[in-house]
Formats: structure tokens, sequence, C-alpha cells
């Protein structure tokens, strides 16, 4: 009950996160049934192209040795060995081909659905692996089911086709058993050959059904609830608690280092109560006045505080400040467009320290 009340709860599409992990752990959708199709299919090729020629081959080699059993006395353990070679020849020259083509596609079968891995996990011993418990529900789940309904099908629809192209043939094979051994090989070759159409047809069926009913039944078993959604985010996001504590810190640290600026500034351009700007030229340090610190609201007047207490010059310009503290950045020249009021402000200040200096 809990099962299906956890499978009910995912509701939600498996994230790109989780599908990236299933892969690297080995949890691919792969089907079972594109292998053993390749397999049937390596074999018909086998069975059109290369069987033929092999049989023809070790059939002559057996031919000649019943027929002409003189040129091939046994009186030493030589000339068994000698034998024996032959015909190993012979036979692994039938079967080699086989043996590479169902290699070749067993191995093409795989990647052609997904590139191969080597995944420690897969591997591991695991104890629900060798669970009576565990491998019961295993049998009897839906994955489980559908298997069976797999081989229930490719059993029934193969025996029912089989009898029925094969029934004409029955006779004709059993004369066969009674005739030149060559004529037995070439009617053996022709009824494995529609046995072989008939389980080719059979496992494409059910490999085309079964590629796309993996990855159905994968993609529905990876799906997530909404719960498992939050906490990856959280986990690969970061807990937005702490992303707001971290971005709290790191503005109380850059305000403390405005703040610390503020002294060093040559005038402030302020908007009585909510903007002010902290500016700094000097000649041959820089070409445009330097943006020191930036504030509004609170951080405005705690800028004007400091300001007032170094004696740094303070001009009340509120369209000046509302802009140029929308457009600069703090450490940053400020642009070309306030050259000019700036410059100004700056005359300002030069000709007040000279008052000063000549009334001292």
């Amino acid at each position: 009950m809990s099962d299906d009340q956890d499978k009910d709860s995912k509701t939600e599409a498996p994230t790109e996160k989780k599908i990236r992990d299933a892969f690297a752990e080995g949890n691919i959708p792969t089907s079972r049934e594109v292998p053993i199709f390749a397999s049937a299919l390596a074999f018909y090729i086998y069975l059109v192209f290369f069987l033929p020629k092999g049989a023809a081959r070790l059939a002559e080699t057996l031919r000649d040795i019943f027929e002409e059993p003189d040129q091939w006395t046994i009186q030493s353990a030589s000339d068994l060995v000698s034998l024996a070679v032959r015909l190993a020849w012979d036979v692994s020259g039938m079967l080699l081909p086989v043996a590479v083509l169902f290699i070749a596609f067993g191995i093409g079968s795989n990647v052609a659905q997904h590139m191969p891995q080597f995944v420690l996990k897969r591997i591991t011993p695991q104890a629900e692996r060798i669970s009576i418990v565990k491998g019961w529900g295993r049998l009897f789940s839906v994955q489980g089911l559908v298997e069976f309904g797999k081989s229930l099908f490719k059993i029934i629809i193969v025996s029912i086709i089989m009898v029925v192209i094969l029934h004409n043939d029955y006779f004709r094979s059993i004369d066969a058993l009674f005739s030149d051994p060559q004529v037995i090989i070439v009617t053996m070759m022709r009824v494995m050959k529609k046995i072989m159409i008939v389980i080719l047809f059979a496992t494409a069926i059910v490999a085309v059904a079964d590629f796309f009913w993996t990855r159905h039944h994968w993609y529905t078993m990876m799906r997530m609830t909404k719960q498992e959604v939050k906490d990856e985010f959280k986990q690969s996001q970061g807990d937005p608690i702490v992303k707001a504590r971290i971005r709290s810190i790191g503005r109380d640290r850059a305000r403390r280092r405005m703040m610390a600026n503020v002294p060093r500034a040559t005038l402030v351009i302020a908007n009585p109560t909510h903007y002010a700007v902290a500016l700094r030229y000097a000649q041959g340090e820089s070409d445009a006045p330097v943006v020191l610190a930036k504030g509004q609201d609170l951080v405005a007047l705690k800028i004007r505080e400091v300001a007032e207490a170094n004696n740094i010059p303070i001009f009340e310009d509120p369209p000046l400040a509302r802009s140029m503290f929308a457009q600069v950045t703090v450490d940053g020249i400020i642009p070309p467009p306030f050259y000019k009021a700036v410059a100004e402000l700056i005359h300002k200040v030069y000709a007040l320290r000279a008052r000063r200096g000549q009334r001292r």
C-alpha cells in the first residue's frame, strides 16, 4: 500500500540531475529483446551467406573420409592427429563466422541503445539480490509480468507460424533423411531459413515494443515527488535561507568597505536624504573621478555623516544625485555624461580649499 502511495505521489518529471545520476550509477533503460533480435539476425545472415560454404567443405571432407577410407588409415597417433586437425579446421572455418557475427551484433545492439560504461556499483554484491522476498517481489512485479508476457508471446506466435509454414515440408524432410547427404543439407538449410524468418519476425515485433516499453517504464520509475524536487533544488542551488544570509553578509562587508573609503573622497553629491554618491579625484591618480561609495536612505545618511566628520564638501543636487546613483558603480569611474557637472563641482572644491589656505 505504501509503495502504491509513493508511486502516486511521484507526479513530477525527473530532473536532469537525477537522470545524470541514474546514468552514472548504471541505471539505464536497456531493452533485453534488442540483443536477442540482433542475435537472431546475425544467425540468419550466417545461415544465408556463410553456412552453405562451410557446410559444403565439411560435407566434402566427411564424404572423402567415408567413401575413401583407405586414404585415411589410422596406424599411428600422428595419423589420428592429422585427421582431427583436418576436421577441426573445417569445423572452425564453419563456426568462426557465426561467433564473430554474434559478438559484433551483440555489442552493436547494446552500443546502439547506450554507450558502454564501467559502473562498479552494478557488480558490487548486494544482499537484496539474493533475498527470496525481494526476488519473489521482482518476479510478480509489473516488470516481471511484462517479461513473462514477452516470452509467452514469442513461444505461442513462433510455434503457430512454424506449424503452419513447416506443415508442407514435414514429409519432404523425412524423405530427405534417406537420400544423399548433400540433399539432406540443402533441405535442412531451406527449413532452417524458414524457421529463422519466423523467429526474426516475432523477435522484431517484441524488440520494438520492448524498446519503447523499457524507456516508458524507466521514465515512470524515475519520476519524483514535489518534495524530492524541492530537496534537489536546495542541494544543487543551495538553501535559500543560507544563500540569503550569505548575500546579507556580503552586502554588510561591501557597505563597511565603502564607509572606510568615504574619508578619502573629494566630494559627496547628495539628494538631501535619499541618495548620496562619494567621489574622489586627484590629478595623476585617474583620468576621471572614481566612485568610492554610493547609498540610498540610511546608507546615504551614513555617507553624509562620515563626510561631515571628515570635512568633505557635500553638494546637494537632487537630479544629479539620482542620475549618478542609477548609473555609476562603486570603484568605477563616472560615465562621460557626468564629466561637465562633476568638473564644476570639483572646481568649487579646489576654490574652497584655496580660500581656506589663504585664510590660514
